[in-house]
C-alpha cells in the first residue's frame, strides 16, 4: 500500500486566519483519510516570526522531506512559499499549484504543475504519485 504525505505549501506571513487556514482545511476535507497531511499552521508563528525563524524554516524544510507531494495555493506571492517549491524540486518532490492565477509566474510553471483548482491538484498529488 502507498503511503501518500502530503505537505500544504501557502502563504502564511501577513495573513489573516482565513487566508492562511481555509484552503488547508478545504484540502483536507478532499483528500482521502488516508493521506497524512503535514500543515505547517500546526506551527503558527505569525507574530513572532523573527525569533522562531530557525525553527519555522527547519520545521518546513523537514515536513518537505518527508512528503510524496507538495500542494501549494500560489494566489500571491510569498518568499516562504518561494523557497518551499525551490527546495521540494530540488529533493524531487512532485508539486502541484493551484490559484495561480491567468498568467503564472514563468518560476511557477517551471518548477510545478500548474493546476485549474484545489480539487484538481489534490487528486493529482494522490494519482500522479501512486506507483
Amino acid at each position: 500500500m502507498t503511503v501518500h504525505i502530503v505537505y500544504l505549501a501557502g502563504a502564511i506571513n501577513k495573513c489573516s486566519d482565513d487566508e492562511a487556514k481555509n484552503w488547508r482545511e478545504e484540502a483536507k476535507k478532499i483528500l482521502p483519510l488516508t493521506v497524512h497531511i503535514l500543515d505547517p499552521m500546526s506551527r503558527d508563528y505569525r507574530g513572532v516570526e523573527i525569533e522562531n525563524a530557525s525553527s519555522i524554516v527547519e520545521g518546513d524544510k523537514a515536513d518537505i522531506l518527508k512528503a510524496t507531494a507538495i500542494i501549494v495555493k500560489a494566489t500571491k506571492p510569498s518568499w516562504g512559499t518561494a523557497m518551499e517549491v525551490m527546495f521540494a524540486y530540488q529533493n524531487k518532490k512532485p508539486i502541484y499549484a493551484f490559484d495561480a492565477g491567468p498568467r503564472p509566474s514563468p518560476w511557477l510553471i517551471y518548477h510545478c504543475t500548474i493546476c485549474d483548482s484545489l480539487q484538481t491538484a489534490c487528486a493529482k498529488a494522490i494519482r500522479e504519485t501512486t506507483p
